[in-house]
């Protein structure tokens, strides 16, 4: 796989890990990658985020910010929201690891992944952006804001991504 590029397998992301199974991204990149959990917090997310969570204007919510580095780069800033009645008192609000990853501890929770949708979106990087990502000037982005339901469609889990592009992502989806 070419340096810039990432195989992406969204269910390995949503789905819960195995008992002492590393988080999927820790898995995926253990020889040339990492991640740095930047910031763990209550906020008021960006309003599409808002949007897929179904929260009223201005209403709170747990956000996790990790910063994705390849071969010791930043490529990707992934934030991951939570409703505050779902991360309140759980690990979904501490500065640290979540062993096997979020999708492990929701789903012990009783928050299975049901369904998934995406929205993928090519856009110029704004100066946070190209900062954080070490881009030039006029550099273009890939944005990704994954919505995660539960079986009876209530959201429990919005990631906001932004990745350096240009990108190549390859999905594999197994339909059931």
């Amino acid at each position: 796989m070419a340096e810039n590029q990432r195989r992406n397998d969204s269910l390995a992301y949503i789905a819960p890990r195995e008992q002492g199974q590393a988080d999927a991204w820790s898995e995926e990149a253990q020889q040339r990658g990492s991640q740095q959990l930047a910031e763990v917090a209550e906020v008021v997310p960006p309003r599409e985020v808002a949007a897929a969570l179904s929260l009223e204007d201005g209403a709170t919510a747990a956000v996790r910010r990790r910063v994705i580095l390849l071969d010791g780069l930043p490529i990707e800033l992934a934030d991951s929201y939570y409703p505050l009645e779902i991360a309140r008192g759980t690990a979904l609000l501490e500065k640290k690891k979540i062993k096997g990853g979020a999708p492990t501890l929701l789903a012990e929770l009783g928050y299975h992944a049901r369904h998934a949708s995406e929205d993928l979106e090519l856009r110029e990087a704004d100066e946070l952006e190209r900062v954080a990502l070490g881009l030039p000037g006029g550099s273009s982005v890939l944005t990704l804001l994954r919505t995660t339901t539960t079986e009876d469609g209530s959201p429990f889990e919005v990631q906001f991504m932004v990745m350096k592009a240009p990108r190549r992502l390859h999905y594999e989806i197994e339909v059931d």
